[in-house]
């Protein structure tokens, strides 16, 4: 009689192990994740449900017996929303993990500089893994850049981002403007700046740009800038032939060759650097400026140097045949 307490203390310890062997080998082994493969944990999505989508999905043996060893062996912390990662032989003590701990899977969409708003809004309709619609926002609003989402974000909250950056940048660099700027406000920054943007691909240019139609503006000569002849035309998207002499003659808001003065909004959405440069432009006297052939501009502060460079600029154009 004596030895039956001791061998039921035994069988108690017996079972005690095998059901800590049993969850622990349940837990930290066992993984049913054949191959890398992503899974979402949507907003506001439950710890019980997530374990039954994955038990759905293959990843794991049973939702209850994931959810009972959570509760006995895994943390505390709450589970993140999003898209995750997981990986080949992923125990159900990692998969956890991952859910609170692990990074969510970001994506990326580029706006390059100088991109129009209707491509803006194309390059964002054209990203699968957002949601929702937008429409096309207004040029100059959104600050080119590279910007990541997660799967299943909203468009609109993309954009909004993309204008908040803008809205950003402008009110760091505008208290920060030379004396020599000719804009007169935030916005007047962008609408120069896009033309800046528009006018040079060289960054090396951008302030001497920048100086060259600050002093026509404050001369109040025409900026005739070709792009501002194109923006009420297309929009922001490429025009595909000459321009016409119609076009260039044509009376409109945006047109720097029959205005003097900014056109009456941004032709573009600018990156910083051209704002940059509208906000600190190169101390010059230049008013002319043409085309090298190298990708490049000849600046002139004389009719007759402009002139002369436009002989250079077409007889280069001549003798490659572009004539």
């Amino acid at each position: 009689m004596k030895k039956l307490p001791a061998a039921l203390v035994a069988l108690g310890l017996l079972v005690v192990l095998g059901l800590g062997g049993w969850l622990s080998l349940g837990w930290y082994g066992g993984s049913q994740v054949e191959e890398e493969t992503s899974f979402i944990v949507p907003s506001g999505a439950s710890l019980t449900s997530v374990a039954q989508a994955l038990e759905e999905e293959g990843h794991i043996a049973s939702a209850d017996g994931f959810l009972l060893r959570a509760k006995i062996l895994g943390s505390r912390d709450p589970i993140k929303a999003g898209e995750f990662q997981l990986q080949e032989g992923a125990s159900p003590a990692a998969i956890l993990d991952t859910f609170q701990h692990g990074d969510v899977i970001r994506r990326f969409v580029t706006i390059p500089e100088g991109t129009p708003s209707v491509i803006v809004h194309d390059r964002l309709m054209a990203q699968e893994l957002l949601t929702g619609e937008i429409p096309v926002p207004e040029e100059g609003s959104v600050l080119p850049n590279t910007y990541d989402f997660e799967r299943g974000e909203e468009r609109v909250v993309v954009l909004a981002r993309m204008q908040r950056a803008m809205d950003e940048a402008l009110a760091e660099l505008w208290p920060n403007r030379s004396d020599r700027t000719v804009v007169s406000s935030p916005q007047e920054a962008v609408v120069l700046a896009s033309i800046v943007e528009k006018e040079t691909g060289v960054p090396e240019e951008r302030r001497m740009v920048a100086g060259l139609y600050s002093n026509r503006v404050r001369q109040g000569i025409m900026l005739q800038a070709d792009p501002t002849i194109i923006y009420p035309i297309t929009r922001g998207r490429p025009l595909g032939r000459r321009i016409r002499q119609s076009e260039i003659q044509a009376i409109n808001d945006y047109n720097t060759y029959s205005m003097v003065g900014l056109p009456r909004g941004p032709i573009t959405n600018p990156g910083r650097a051209s704002i940059e440069a509208v906000l600190n432009p190169e101390d010059t006297d230049a008013i002319f400026m043409v085309a090298d052939g190298s990708g490049g501009h000849e600046f002139n502060s004389t009719l007759q140097g402009h002139n002369e460079a436009v002989e250079r600029w077409f007889a280069l154009r001549r003798e490659r045949g572009e004539m």
